[in-house]
Order: structure tokens, then sequence, then C-alpha cells
């Protein structure tokens, strides 16, 4: 029963692992990344589609995000919803396809950067806490239903303790990397 218990907060907190490394990527750093991208949809043929679905795109300098329509006539559907993003990014639209560049960081965009992703790392965290305390619940509830023992409610908890600190240390090492590349001129 706390195996069961055990292996559905393991596959919970790597969700919240992965769902903290998303957001992570969603953040600009400086560099031309793909992943900007991924949050913006287009209003094509009066549906919202996400624009990897609609055009190719591509890093092809350091600075330079290429964005290669497969139909020529969403460009301008495209060039729309990029200028109404947040990503703070103007395209620039030559008939075939859209270049965006990205602009250095300021020091001090780099800073509230910084802060985003510790804002978005600490939500992680407290979303893996969360699920260890949901468990832990479950734990006492069996033992006080009489379905598990004392030890083996201590070791499910020692065991939990354990998952938990190496998810969170994993956000802390992709937050380490992610302050690292933001602050890298």
């Amino acid at each position: 029963m706390t195996d069961e218990l055990l292996a559905d907060a393991r596959e919970r907190m790597t969700k919240s692992v992965d769902s903290t490394r998303g957001e992570f990527s969603t953040v600009r750093t400086g560099r031309a990344s793909p992943h900007l991208l991924d949050r913006i949809d287009v209003d094509y043929y009066g549906a919202r589609t996400p624009l990897r679905q609609l055009a190719n795109i591509s890093a092809s300098e350091a600075r330079l995000l290429t964005i290669t329509p497969y139909d020529k006539t969403s460009i301008k559907a495209i060039e729309r919803s990029i200028l109404e993003s947040d990503i703070g990014l103007t395209p620039s639209n030559d008939g075939n396809l859209i270049r965006l560049t990205i602009p250095e960081l300021t020091e001090e965009r780099r800073r509230d950067l910084v802060r985003i992703v510790r804002n978005i790392a600490e939500e992680g965290k407290v979303a893996i806490r969360n699920i260890r305390r949901g468990v832990m619940q479950d734990l006492r509830e069996l033992k006080d239903e009489g379905e598990v023992g004392s030890d083996e409610e201590r070791r499910a908890e020692t065991e939990l303790q354990q998952l938990t600190d190496s998810h969170v240390k994993d956000i802390d090492s992709f937050l380490a990397g992610k302050e690292e590349d933001i602050l890298e001129v």
C-alpha cells in the first residue's frame, strides 16, 4: 500500500519538476531559442492554433529567430500574434519569413528575469512540498486505520522525504543553470 503511494508521489513530483523546467524555457535569456515562442497562439482561419503548428522556428544565429510559415498567407496573422504577445520582440517580415532579433538584455532586465525564474522555482518547490504533505496525510490515515504499522509508516516517510529532497535539488540545479544563462553577458 505504501509503495503505491510512494510511486504516485514520485510520478507527480517528476511532473512538477518537468513543468517547472518547461516554465524556465519560456524565460528569455538574451540568446535566441525557439522555446520563446511556445506560448504564442495564432488566429488562423478563426481558430487559435499554436505557432509551432503553422511555421518552422529556428535560431539561425545567437540573437536571431527565423520563422518560416508553412502557408505564406498566414504570415500577417503570425506577425500580429507576436506583436500582441508579451515577449517584447518586434517581428520583421520580408514576405516569405519573419525574423525576430533578440536585443541585448540590460543589467536591470537581467535582475528582473532572475527574480522571475526564482519565483518559478519556488512555485515548483511548493508544488512538490504540497505533494509530500498530501502523501504524509494519507500515510497517517492508513496507520490510524490499522492498514500499516508504525515501522512501515516511518520507512515510507523517510523514503518520501528523500524523494522530496531529490526533486527539490533537481529544481535548484535547473535554477542555477538558468540564472547563469541569464547573467551571462
